[in-house]
Order: C-alpha cells, then sequence, then structure tokens
C-alpha cells in the first residue's frame, strides 16, 4: 500500500472528484496545473483495484515521471522501474507497483512491445503523459498502445495540448481510452463524419484528397461526446496557483558523457595545487562540469596544452524539445540558455521542426544591431527567443512571453532572479511558468541546491574547499570536487 505525502490545489480536487468514478479519462491540464499530481491521486485511491500502473511519457521525461513519483508518493525507488535501452521481455522485473516507460519505444524498440505486452493485464493502470504523441491514428505507436492496453482495467490521458491541430487529433487519444466515447469503429468513418480535406484535380480530370485537412465539422458534438471522461482547466483559470509556476524536468548522462565528465574532474585536479583553489580555478571546474552535462567539452591538453572541441552526445536538447511540444503553439518561448554552443543546437533543433523563420537569437556573439533585429523579429511574431542570460538576462522586457525554459542555469541566485523578472514585471497579465532542465548526479544538482537558498554555488564551494584547507583535510577537498 501507498499514499500521497503532498496536499492536492484546490483546482486538482474536482479533477480526482471527477475522473474517479470512470475507468478511463482524460487530465487535460496546461503546464504547471499539476497534470502529475493528480494521477498519483487517482492512482492512490484505486490501488486495491490494479496490480501494476504503466506511466508512459516522451522518453526524454522518463526521470522526471520519477522524480515526481518519489516527491509525492511514499512509493520507494524500488517500487518504480524506468524501462531503458536494455529492457526486454526476460530482464524486465515483475514485481514493481509502476513501470515508467518512453511512448517513442513503442514504435521503435521492439524488446520493449513485447516486455509490455508481457506485463500488461486486465488488473493494470495504463496512463500516457504528453498523449499528444499518439495523436497520430495510423502510427505505429498509437495503434500498438490502443491494442495492448485495451486489455487494462484504467486508462487515462495526460496533455495540456490535445487539439494542437484541431479535431484530428482526438481520434486516436479518445481510442485509447475508449472507442465507444466517440462511437467510431475507424477513423476512415470519424473523418467522414469531421473532417474536410483539400482536393485537386489530377491528370485525368478527378478530384483528389491531398492529404491537408482544410477545415473540422461537428466539433460541438464532439465536445459534449468527451466532456464526461475529461477534466480540463488553463493554468489562468486556477486561482490557486502561485504567482511563479516552476517545473524541473531530469535527464541522466550517457554512459560517454559520465566518462568525460569523471575524466575532466581528475585532470583538474592533477593541475590545480592543492593550496591553489582560487576562484578562478574553481570557476573554470564548474564551468567545465556544465559545459559536458551540455554535451560538449573544449578540452585543453595537459600535457600538449593544446585545445580540441569534443562534442558528445546527450539528452538534454531532446528535453528541451519535449517540454516545448507541451506548451500551446500560439505561446511565444524564451530559452535561457549558457554557452554560445548550446544556443547554436538549440536554435539548429527548433528550426528543425518549427522552421528557421520561428527561432530567433539574443547573445554577445552577434553584433548588437542583429541583437536588436532579432528581437524585433521574436516581437513580431518569431516564437522562440534563444538568449544568453549575461547579454539580454538585464534591463530588457520580454512579457510577451508567459513560458521560460532555462536550459543552462547561471551559478548566482541574483543572475537567475534577474532572468525570471525580463517576464515578470508590470504589464505581465499572466503568471509566468519558468522550467528548469537538470542532469541528474551531477553539477546541475550543486548549482540548484545553492540557488534554491538564494545563495551562490561557487561561492559556497569556495567557503567549503577554505574550510578543509584551514583545518588541514586534504582528503576531505579533494572527496568535494569528485562529488560534483
Amino acid at each position: 500500500m501507498f499514499s500521497t505525502r503532498t496536499p492536492l490545489m484546490p483546482h486538482q480536487r474536482p479533477a480526482v472528484a471527477k475522473l474517479l468514478p470512470t475507468r478511463v479519462g482524460g487530465l487535460l491540464m496546461d503546464m504547471g496545473t499539476g497534470k502529475s499530481r493528480t494521477l498519483l491521486e487517482l492512482a492512490a485511491l484505486r490501488q486495491e483495484k490494479f496490480d501494476r500502473l504503466f506511466w508512459f511519457c516522451p522518453c526524454s521525461g522518463r526521470d522526471t515521471i520519477r522524480h515526481e513519483i518519489l516527491k509525492h508518493t511514499t512509493l520507494g525507488r524500488n517500487d518504480v522501474y524506468v524501462f531503458d535501452d536494455k529492457t526486454d521481455e526476460r530482464s524486465v522485473p515483475r514485481d514493481r507497483r509502476v513501470y515508467v516507460i518512453g511512448t517513442e519505444s513503442m514504435s521503435s524498440a521492439n524488446r520493449v512491445v513485447l516486455a509490455y505486452n508481457s506485463l500488461v493485464t486486465e488488473r493494470s493502470f495504463v496512463a500516457v503523459d504528453e498523449s499528444q504523441y499518439i495523436k497520430g491514428p495510423r502510427s505505429k505507436r498509437s495503434q500498438r498502445l490502443i491494442n495492448m492496453s485495451a486489455r487494462s482495467r484504467y486508462r487515462a490521458i495526460l496533455t495540456g495540448t490535445p487539439f494542437s491541430q484541431g479535431a484530428v487529433d482526438l481520434y486516436a487519444q479518445m481510442s485509447f481510452l475508449s472507442p465507444k466515447i466517440l462511437g467510431y469503429s475507424s477513423f476512415w468513418s470519424f473523418a467522414q463524419n469531421h473532417l474536410e480535406y483539400e482536393t485537386r484535380m489530377d491528370d485525368f480530370g478527378r478530384k483528389r484528397r491531398t492529404g491537408r485537412i482544410v477545415r473540422s465539422h461537428n466539433e460541438e458534438w464532439l465536445a459534449a461526446k468527451i466532456a464526461p471522461y475529461t477534466y480540463q482547466v488553463r493554468k489562468d483559470e486556477c486561482l490557486d496557483l502561485p504567482e511563479k509556476l516552476y517545473e524541473t524536468r531530469y535527464y541522466r548522462m550517457t554512459g560517454e558523457q559520465r566518462d568525460y565528465y569523471e575524466q575532466a574532474k581528475d585532470e583538474i585536479l592533477l593541475q590545480c595545487d592543492y593550496d591553489d583553489w582560487s576562484p578562478v580555478k574553481i570557476f573554470h571546474l564548474f564551468s567545465t562540469l556544465q559545459t559536458i552535462t551540455c554535451g560538449f567539452w573544449n578540452r585543453t591538453d595537459p600535457v600538449t596544452g593544446e585545445t580540441e572541441l569534443i562534442e558528445i552526445g546527450h539528452g538534454r536538447l531532446a528535453l528541451l524539445l519535449d517540454a516545448v511540444a507541451e506548451i500551446p503553439a500560439s505561446e511565444p518561448v524564451i530559452i535561457w540558455a549558457k554557452f554560445h554552443h548550446a544556443v547554436r543546437e538549440i536554435r539548429d533543433g527548433l528550426a528543425g521542426i518549427y522552421g528557421p523563420e520561428q527561432v530567433t537569437e539574443f547573445h554577445g556573439g552577434i553584433t548588437e544591431k542583429r541583437r536588436a533585429q532579432e528581437l524585433a523579429r521574436w516581437r513580431a511574431g518569431a516564437r522562440f527567443l534563444v538568449a544568453t542570460q549575461d547579454t539580454g538576462g538585464q534591463v530588457y522586457t520580454f512579457n510577451e512571453a508567459a513560458y521560460v525554459i532555462f536550459y543552462g542555469d547561471s551559478f548566482k541566485y541574483d543572475k537567475r532572479r534577474q532572468a525570471e523578472d525580463r517576464n515578470h514585471r508590470i504589464g505581465q497579465t499572466r503568471r509566468p511558468v519558468y522550467v528548469t532542465l537538470q542532469c541528474e548526479d551531477s553539477i546541475d544538482e550543486r548549482i540548484a541546491q545553492a540557488l534554491a537558498r538564494k545563495g551562490n554555488a561557487l561561492e559556497e564551494f569556495q567557503k567549503n574547499i577554505d574550510k578543509y584547507r584551514k583545518d588541514g583535510i586534504k582528503k576531505m577537498a579533494i572527496e568535494m570536487v569528485r562529488a560534483l
């Protein structure tokens, strides 16, 4: 048996009350309103009626979901199993209460499909977080999840953006819950009644569909059909929410990243005299480790003195892109990065999905004139402003955006607060949402702890180093570095 350990907010209580009597339901709740906490309450209240909770989410969000479960419930680490790149039907443990699975794996990894299929039964609870990932009715992942999960006792979807492309997104998500909700046995019959496609004349004078949907029909009827099974709330409707909303998204280093991360610590320890741990050298240590968590390392060879750029595979960008996918398409977004290399990677990643015209840059690597042009372009309708805190974190007002993502954080609380204040100023009429991306078991954790105390991560580390040096405990100082 398990219980929840954090209280529900007032707007979450009616969500639980509405969905608890039904076996299937959708939590259509904006980012920052607590979808995960609401689902965990439903799970706790139903726990005697199901054996396993399967929680599907974007692959980059698996560690975040694990954190949420451990934060909000009495479940322990051994109660939660996160599917990884080695999980298969033979290796997956069968005694866990919760299984966290990457949604994309249901189309890309047959071993995950077979493992899930071997676990899910009529006494299961299956939830699909960010259910817009299964909105394509003909996609392999949607069909597999719908068909295999049909045997489960309880099913739920969670999303803040259920209909990003209109009614067409509704069919697969509702089919996962139950085909009885909409009453259609196929997407073809749904499309015949609700979707109008663009047509063109072919070479023989016949009308042909192009595949592009030009409008939806009977949307009021669809809304009425799903209403008994869904709870919807926007953050601006929740009067109980705090003035600012905060979320942290987590990911883990790859094996290659971890190797470079430990190598960097070893090389810096070899180059630094124990008696000369100056603020400059501590800054170099922190910055180096932070760049590696962001997927690159400007390494100076300790023997030759030559510098090379090492690019490292990482999950931070995928975590960012998944966070962006949860934000309504009409919303502008500010992304605070710390390094120019990261800015370029973010720019290219966003441009590849949303188009280069939707991405603007604001950092010290471009001229002041260009920065003014980029800012004007963002204010004219480009969706993403990718900026560094050193350049855009002071003076400017960015009230156009209510959503902010911290791709990499400053070491100082004052800088973080100033960056938040860029869009939390007089003239901001909405509750801003601040999403922080954090690498587990890394320098990110020490920075986050210092910021939570409204402190300076560098200064706190320096004080501890100085204390051990004063007491002559060299071993403890070295262990502090190795623990970063």
